[in-house]
């Protein structure tokens, strides 16, 4: 769940920046590029899986053409 851990990641930045903690604002920084990266995973997957549901209806519908035909 990439939006919540990037999102965790910027409050420990804030707050180490506001207590002068370089340990936990760079843990923060961490933390928020892994979110980043795992929230564009999940775009990513969401988005090939809309291109699979796509392609299976052009396949049914070819499927369909051919029987017809």
């Amino acid at each position: 769940m990439g939006v919540f851990e990037e999102a965790k990641g910027k409050v420990k930045e804030a707050a180490g920046d506001l207590t002068d903690n370089d340990a936990l604002k760079t843990e923060g920084k961490a933390q928020s590029a892994k979110g980043a990266e795992e929230r564009k995973e999940t775009e990513a997957k969401a988005k090939a899986q809309a291109h699979e549901k796509k392609a299976e209806m052009h396949e049914k519908e070819q499927e369909l053409a051919e029987k017809a035909g």
